[in-house]
């Protein structure tokens, strides 16, 4: 009898080996002596005449030793024992049992002295079980599997495999991986690589908790002991895996199956073609553009040089209010940013991009599922020399609400840090006093504060007294006079008249010490000449759009008007040909959102009439036109028009003009005139808009509300006339925070603090969609929208200098469950995924899901089979109190209650199959 050496299996977790070491490290020659003696006279007493394993405990206190048992067996831990010695220990037991002698030919062990130990190796066993959630067993398809390889590694594997079925009836291993070389440090760092390169998905592994273990600084060492997981609880500390293949693949599997949400029918002629991204020469130092100066002058002295500029400035808005007029805010980060570096490189003239803020916020998380804020680091990074602009809500910040004081001002500090440079910053209402908290709040930034007064109504009709020339001279001066470096003129629906911009301009001009900004819309087709007569009036900057994303409710043409101004003394200078390189990019990328055009096709002389803003219009259609409204959009405009002067003739811009919209759409529905409100009989359930409005909590319209409309809708309920900040408490940041990281379970940046307090439910939501399908806005957008034609390739590039190529090779047939298979290649390797087709129904009734969050719900913690009901209806429990028994995988789990109640339902029954997080319980 021989013995081949000893193996280290104290790495253990509740009794079961983790990591099995060979040989042992820091174990004393004399005790490994001693012990191997102990092990070789224990089977000579007993005539053992085959491989065994002798199980010994050592007291690392005293070096005592203790015999614990015998296994009369090959191990899973063989493989080390093999690795160190170069024996094939499974053959040589079968030529064992077949009656050859150590010393024979076959077997050729003649003596102890023929065993060495050659290297140093250790085992981790790779297993389906959930290190984050008590290593809960996990099964499932394997969707794809790759192993890892190379110097110093062996593989033991079963029946791991792409489309593997892993079930809950039988052990989670699968597969073992030995790692060896001439010292311990040199085997760590190959187990290290390995579990790194293993690619699982489908089913959850516990390689991450492994990759801990082989990387901790006492395991290195070689300090273990039986204790050494439990007292190490970083260990279960992991980093997010993102699994970013696979996310994109079940996306577009998703979209390829069931369409997109925001698709309700494909267009006839798919636009897929690249859009031409003009080149740029970065060998060229990058041109000194606004940002430069304003970084270098700061904002006072900024203000002065473009006062004392002779040029006409322009700002370009096809970033942002371009496309939410004319596609419903829909444009996705991806185009926006292939586009970026061309306008720093190429156009560092223009004066700003106006690319963030306003409506967009919302969209890109609510619709777009994209984070606002990673839009704008990824652009600044793209254009370091171009001052950045966006539209602030005063204190409605980029929401449709009043916020508290310490929310609008953390976001406006929070947007200057991460790259806006000037903050357009209005009230929906022209209320000033609302704007205060704001402009200060951006004052104590580096960025410049732009106070914007809304332009509505029409300064040269002597009938229209309500915003006179005066009304503005007045709030144009209050503004400046409260530190606004730069005073913005915002028509947002394109009602100041040429003649009227000239007189506007020039009555400023003559008033103010500031420069002043123009910004209009073009829903009447006229809007060029207004520009153009404010500039001959003097005005400093004005908004235009790259032609193909110009005109009707976006800006005006600026290509155009850089041509019309050519040789005037307000010539912008601006590079004809180079601005049609842009266009040519954007006329493509316009087609990718056909099914988000607005319904107007031509310029209008009704926007005098109805006074719908432009980047309401296409918003408003599509809102309209998923109540089935569109067919009525010629009536819904003349009551908006109605609604307006029911409101005592309003300033409209969100979210004032979303209570004016909200409300015309419920009066279309339900059949009402607005004249009927006031005068009639019927009880009308008032949008929550319009009675927040008339409360006061978007603060106080020019002249007040109409009393006997403000009463009619509040019914007796008191209203406000203070501004609404000032009744809100602060928030606590901190525990906001905490509160939300809970919620979604994973930290959260304090950018993504400021989505949530703008838009909590959307944040959310937008979190879990993120949480499922990781960062779609890589995926392009014609893939994005309508999915992967089949047989076809697409590119995706994950990060800097890593792509991945995605090909469509079928699509199974639905089965009974409703799902269907979906295979792909990635990188020329098959992947599959199953999709619920939502077309079809199933036969199967699935459970429902416990809700996060919900503590009356008690959701399987994972999947498996119901052993035991310990609880039913009525009865009363305490937290900690057993409510019922599950099993998987020959792993029993107790669900305890989470607190104290009463059981209202028991919905699973005693061996019964469920999944994770199905409905188990409900409290009372």
């Amino acid at each position: 009898i021989v013995h081949l050496f000893e193996r280290d299996c104290s790495l253990q977790r509740r009794h079961q080996k983790v990591v099995e070491i060979a040989p042992a490290q820091n174990l004393e020659r004399s005790i490994r002596q001693r012990i191997c003696d102990a092990a070789v006279k224990i089977c000579k007493s007993v005539n053992y005449d085959n491989a065994g394993t002798v199980e010994f405990l050592l007291d690392t206190e005293t070096n005592k030793y203790y015999f614990i048992e015998i296994n009369p067996r090959i191990q899973v831990e063989h493989t080390v024992t093999e690795t160190i010695t170069g024996f094939d220990l499974v053959k040589r037991q079968i030529l064992i049992s077949e009656g050859f002698p150590l010393n024979s030919p076959e077997i050729r062990i003649p003596s102890q002295e023929a065993i060495q130990i050659n290297s140093i190796a250790f085992q981790c066993r790779i297993t389906t079980e959930d290190p984050s959630n008590k290593f809960i067993p996990d099964y499932g398809r394997i969707q794809h599997y790759r192993s890892a390889g190379g110097m110093g590694i062996r593989l033991d594997a079963g029946t791991a495999f792409s489309g593997a079925l892993v079930t809950p009836y039988y052990d989670s291993m699968l597969v073992k991986v030995t790692a060896f070389g001439t010292c311990f440090e040199e085997t760590a760092r190959r187990m290290d690589r390995a579990l790194h390169e293993f690619r699982i998905r489908g089913v959850k592994t516990n390689i991450p908790f492994l990759i801990n273990l082989v990387n901790h600084k006492d395991f290195l060492k070689g300090k273990c002991t039986t204790r050494f997981i439990d007292e190490n609880h970083n260990l279960y500390q992991f980093p997010r895996r993102r699994d970013r293949a696979t996310c994109i693949i079940r996306y577009m599997g998703d979209v390829t199956v069931n369409g997109h949400p925001l698709i309700k029918e494909t267009p006839k002629s798919l636009c897929r073609r690249k859009a031409p991204v003009p080149l740029v020469d970065r060998k060229i130092p990058r041109p000194k553009g606004t940002r430069d100066l304003l970084m270098e002058m700061g904002p006072k002295k900024f203000v002065q040089h473009v006062l004392k500029e002779k040029k006409l400035l322009l700002t370009d808005t096809t970033f942002r209010d371009a496309h939410q007029s004319l596609l419903a805010t829909r444009m996705r980060t991806t185009d926006m940013l292939k586009i970026t570096e061309v306008y720093s490189r190429n156009h560092a003239d223009f004066f700003s991009l106006e690319m963030w803020g306003g409506a967009t916020f919302d969209t890109a998380m609510r619709f777009l599922m994209e984070c606002p804020w990673e839009r704008l680091r990824s652009m600044r990074k793209l254009a370091p020399n171009i001052l950045f602009q966006m539209l602030l809500r005063a204190s409605n910040g980029v929401g449709y609400t009043n916020y508290p004081d310490n929310v609008v001002k953390a976001f406006i500090k929070q947007a200057a840090e991460s790259g806006i440079d000037i903050f357009r910053v209005f009230d929906s209402l022209n209320w000033v006093t609302n704007m205060k908290i704001a402009m200060d709040a951006v004052l104590e930034t580096h960025a410049l504060c732009e106070a914007a007064i809304c332009y509505t109504g029409d300064i040269l009709d002597p009938k229209r007294n309500k915003y006179t020339l005066d009304y503005y001279v007045k709030m144009a001066k209050e503004l400046e006079g409260h530190g606004a470096h730069i005073l913005a003129i915002k028509d947002m629906a394109g009602l100041l008249k040429p003649y009227a911009a000239y007189t506007l301009v020039s009555a400023l001009k003559s008033e103010m010490k500031i420069p002043i900004h123009l910004h209009s819309h073009d829903t009447s087709g006229g809007q060029i000449a207004s520009l153009i007569k404010a500039a001959e009036a003097g005005v400093d900057i004005v908004d235009a759009a790259l032609g193909p994303l110009s005109g009707l409710t976006a800006q005006p043409n600026l290509n155009t008007l850089v041509e019309m101004l050519r040789f005037h003394e307000r010539d912008t200078g601006m590079d004809f040909r180079a601005l049609g390189l842009l266009s040519d990019y954007w006329e493509v990328v316009r087609e990718y959102y056909a099914p988000f055009e607005s319904i107007q096709k031509s310029s209008t002389a009704e926007v005098y009439h109805h006074e719908i803003p432009g980047g309401q219009f296409t918003n408003l259609f599509q809102q309209a036109h998923s109540m089935g409204l569109a067919h009525r959009w010629h009536e819904i405009t003349d009551v908006y028009a109605d609604v307006n002067h029911l409101f005592g003739d309003i300033v409209k811009v969100t979210p004032s003009s979303k209570v004016v919209g909200d409300l015309t759409l419920y009066l279309v529905t339900n059949n009402i005139k607005a004249q009927d409100i006031v005068a009639g009989n019927r009880d009308i359930s008032f949008p929550n808009s319009v009675v927040e409005f008339f409360e006061g909590r978007l603060g106080q319209p020019t002249g007040g509300f109409p009393k006997d409309v403000q009463d009619k809708i509040l019914r007796g309920a008191p209203a406000y006339i203070e501004r609404p900040g000032a009744n809100l408490l602060p928030v606590d940041l901190e525990k906001a925070k905490i509160k939300v990281e809970e919620r979604i379970s994973r930290p959260i940046t304090n950018e993504e603090l400021m989505s949530y307090l703008m838009y909590p439910d959307v944040f959310i939501q937008y979190a879990e969609h993120r949480k499922k399908y990781d960062d779609v806005s890589i995926i392009p957008t014609d893939v994005f929208f309508y999915g992967l034609p089949m047989n076809e390739e697409v590119a995706i590039d994950i990060e800097e200098g890593k792509t991945l190529i995605f090909k469509l090779v079928a699509i199974s047939p639905v089965n009974v469950e409703g799902n269907c298979t979906v295979f792909f290649e990635l990188n020329g390797q098959p992947r599959e995924v199953v999709i619920a087709n939502h077309k079809v129904g199933s036969s199967v009734i699935k459970r429902p899901q416990a809700e996060e969050g919900n503590i009356k719900h008690v959701g399987a913690p994972m999947p498996g089979m119901i052993v035991k009901v310990k609880v039913t209806a009525g009865n009363k429990v305490v937290k900690n109190d057993p409510l019922l028994i599950m099993e998987a995988m020959k792993m029993e789990a107790t669900v305890y209650a989470e607190h104290d109640g009463e059981i209202g339902q028991v919905l699973v029954k005693t061996k019964e199959c469920v999944e994770a997080r199905d409905l188990l319980l409900v409290y009372k």
